[in-house]
């Protein structure tokens, strides 16, 4: 059995066991250090499996050190293939098990030292400890090597997949990026998150007084972020990086382990990066807020071309005789066996839309009428409109808002918004109506909604009840008793927009004045906040009968999501939201079915510069 003579033999044997594993392969017998009279000796033993078993150690991982005396420590080297295999292990086995040994073992014979990021296994005695200074250096460095050298592994076996996939399908790069290990994790556009997490990494030692110092480790790392920086770009999948990224990537890493040698103070790393989260979320929120005064902001925006064309009605309106003012069918209005709509909008553009689409989808023309009411301003382009471009045989009236019911609830700055609670009075020799938004198209006939019976209801509605932010409570202020006490949080909403009422109803259930009566009691806004909706919901409260959905669908001025089978099959689609489709914000995918309504070879139009 060889004994070693002295520590400092000892000491040379064991540095030169350390670097030969790097380079050799894996021995077949194993080396168990212990004590025998008094000395350090070293023992070969053939059969190492059958050795372990006998003692109940696994051997397919690192063995734990609650599991073995600190005097029978088993070390394997491993080399740089096993190192990344074991780093590549998705549940981190080896790094998980790799730990000190618990330091009772200061007071026996020998010290075994497990490295919790080196991967190699050194086993060293307390008598080291006065020249182990280059041995940790050494180690160190071969660590942060093996790190790299695991992640250039990863990175080229996702290439080589990547490659292999894109012979099997025929192209070039596919979309995603894969990595096959046991479990199967997918790893998609791995590189391109990689390159985001070096610059993070690179900015947290921007920060550090250790590392801002250090003037040449500072240049070299500014460098190497415009170069990532540079490789990155706009990318945000791999197949858009360019061909040097990979080289970027290898150079930053590199730099990046000097930093680390550098400032390795854990917690200042960890307070660092939670102020960033904090900032990160603060400077979010604060982008939210500016998106969302933006959007409303430009949604009441007016453009050159929707401010143009008002202004020449109006001039070629005035500039007409009276008897060349009137519309034809005036005879119409009253008659309650035809189709009537109520319309109230300032847009004239929006209000052409909604007749125009109606008319053509509808079966019998002479029979609809439409009731058009606009404010003082846009009264002679809204008539000039209409005069000059006739909805073939339907009737039409425009006609100015009445300021006497202005004056009734002064609340509402909109008055047109307003005048919807005022139907039976405005028209009284009408049975049913349909009351029209400015932001819908009509793609089917609606004559059918005057043969639904609505069952003693007021209003026929589409219910709203598939989203969470449809119900009462995201509309009414439950936390007033008042509303707690009259009705459901949870109850569905109904959409504005396309209804049919029932005025004979409305006027024996007196739903104008029990619209006041609410308005009266949200003295302050303590019930609900602005709105039309909120108000009709109280007002019209277990007065609605629902209709079928696609009647009426919404979603298309905010909700990109909404499906073109939905689309298709609606007799209704509405706008509703900030992006309309007249804005230059509209949803460009929804914008067609509300532009094909729109004459652009109309003389108005192109005297104002309009175009699709």
């Amino acid at each position: 059995m060889p004994q070693v003579e002295s520590s400092k033999d000892h000491i040379k044997l064991e540095a030169m066991s350390t670097k030969a594993s790097i380079s050799l392969k894996k021995p077949s017998k194993f080396v168990k250090h212990s004590y025998e009279n008094g000395e350090l000796v070293k023992k070969r033993e053939e059969d190492k499996e059958a050795k372990m078993e006998s003692k109940g150690y696994e051997t397919s991982s690192w063995v734990d050190n609650n599991r073995i005396a600190a005097d029978e420590v088993v070390s394997e080297p491993s080399t740089p293939d096993n190192v990344i295999r074991s780093i590549l292990r998705p549940d981190g086995e080896r790094s998980r098990k790799s730990r000190h040994l618990n330091e009772e073992s200061k007071g026996g014979d020998t010290i075994v030292e497990l490295e919790d990021d080196n991967p190699f296994k050194q086993v060293t005695h307390e008598w080291h400890e006065t020249n182990d200074g280059d041995n940790k250096l050494a180690s160190a460095e071969n660590m942060e090597n093996l790190k790299l050298r695991s992640t250039e592994h990863t990175l080229l076996g996702i290439e080589a997949e990547t490659k292999q996939e894109a012979q099997k399908v025929g192209k070039r790069e596919p979309e995603n990026t894969q990595i096959k290990n046991s479990d199967e994790h997918d790893l998609e556009d791995f590189r391109v998150r990689y390159l985001k997490d070096q610059l993070i990494r690179a900015r947290l030692y921007l920060s550090f007084s250790a590392t801002r110092n250090n003037a040449h480790f500072i240049r070299e790392l500014r460098l190497r972020m415009k170069e990532v920086q540079k490789a990155l770009g706009d990318a945000t999948t791999d197949a858009d990086l360019p061909k040097n990224a990979y080289d970027k990537l290898k150079a930053m890493d590199q730099t990046l382990i000097k930093g680390k040698h550098l400032q390795n103070d854990c917690t200042a790393i960890v307070k660092k990066l939670r102020a960033i989260i904090h900032s990160t979320e603060e400077q979010l929120r604060a982008n939210r807020k500016q998106a969302l005064f933006l959007t409303h902001l430009t949604a009441k925006t007016i453009s050159k071309g929707l401010h143009c064309l008002p202004l020449r009605l109006s001039t070629e309106y005035y500039s007409l005789n009276s008897s060349a003012q009137q519309f034809q069918n005036q005879e119409n209005l009253d008659d309650p066996n035809l189709f009537h709509y109520a319309l109230f909008s300032d847009n004239v553009l929006a209000t052409a839309v909604v007749v125009n689409s109606t008319v053509t989808n509808a079966r019998d023309p002479s029979k609809h009428v439409f009731h058009i009411v606009t404010d003082k301003l846009n009264y002679a382009a809204m008539r000039m409109w209409f005069l000059a471009n006739p909805p073939a045989t339907a009737t039409i009236q425009a006609g100015e808002s009445d300021s006497n019911l202005k004056f009734r609830n002064p609340k509402y700055l909109s008055m047109l918004n307003h005048l919807r609670f005022y139907l039976p009075e405005i028209y009284p020799k009408l049975s049913k109506m349909v009351f029209l938004d400015d932001d819908i198209v009509v793609q089917k006939d609606l004559s059918d909604l005057w043969s639904i019976d609505l069952k003693g209801k007021v209003n026929g509605a589409v219910e709203t009840c598939g989203e969470n932010f449809h119900r009462l409570n995201r509309y009414l202020n439950f936390s007033n008793p008042i509303i707690a006490k009259n009705f459901d949080p949870h109850a569905c909403g109904w959409a504005y927009g396309m209804n049919i009422f029932d005025l004979d109803e409305w006027k024996k259930q007196n739903i104008t004045e029990i619209y006041h009566s609410w308005q009266t009691l949200n003295h302050g806004r303590q019930l609900w906040k602005l709105g039309t909706l909120p108000a009709g919901l109280v007002t019209f409260w277990k007065r609605v009968y629902p209709l079928d959905k696609s009647w009426h669908v919404l979603g298309l001025g905010y909700n990109p999501s909404v499906s073109q089978k939905e689309i298709e099959s609606a007799a209704v689609i509405h706008y509703n939201g900030n992006l309309k489709p007249w804005l230059e914000v509209g949803m460009p995918k929804f914008r067609g079915y509300w532009s094909r309504f729109v004459d652009y070879d109309q003389a108005y139009m192109r005297e104002c510069n309009m175009s699709p």
